[in-house]
């Protein structure tokens, strides 16, 4: 399927999407978006302008990514997910959004919201359990499994993560919350 029969509601010459992508009717992508190899982006997507959608990405039904947002390659942002601008989320990184999933029943009703606020990073390979909130400018180490709310600027490490310092607008580690929010 050539860019120009990709059905979305945006201008598509501002919009990059590899030839080898999918991407489903009534999705708002924003200028200078780039949607990489073997993607598919789901229905009622709302991507913000210059996001970067690594190759093998799927963004599921409804989520939301702000601005400026990074995706890296095998990611999957599942419904319930909300991106608020300039997040990273690092390759093979997992979020859920059922507590306790069985494959004979069915909880698409269930499905718990998770944020990522402004500014926020997460790691190669790390886990967020759904239904919480990852705070502005944090940084989930990779491998983490977040499973509580996250503050803003917490460095957080380990399964389950737990906090072990401060980290800037940067990613600059530092030795207290005061001196991450100059």
């Amino acid at each position: 399927m050539t860019n120009d029969q990709r059905p979305m509601t945006n201008d598509l010459q501002q919009v990059f999407v590899h030839e080898s992508s999918y991407v489903d009717e009534g999705c708002q992508i924003g200028k200078g978006t780039k949607i990489w190899h073997f993607s598919h982006i789901m229905r009622g997507c709302t991507i913000g302008e210059d996001c970067n959608i690594g190759q093998n990405v799927v963004i599921s039904p409804d989520v939301v990514l702000g601005r400026n947002c990074k995706i890296q390659n095998n990611v999957s942002v599942y419904t319930g997910v909300r991106c608020e601008d300039d997040v990273f989320l690092g390759p093979s990184m997992v979020f859920t959004n059922v507590i306790n999933p069985r494959a004979a029943v069915s909880r698409k009703d269930e499905y718990k919201p998770t944020i990522i606020k402004k500014g926020a990073s997460v790691g190669a390979n790390a886990t967020i359990v759904c239904g919480h909130t990852l705070g502005e400018y944090c940084l989930i180490g990779a491998g983490s499994v977040v499973t509580k709310d996250v503050p803003a600027y917490a460095l957080m490490v380990g399964n389950p993560a737990r906090q072990i310092g401060w980290v800037n607008a940067h990613g600059d580690k530092c030795d207290s919350l005061e001196e991450a929010m100059k």
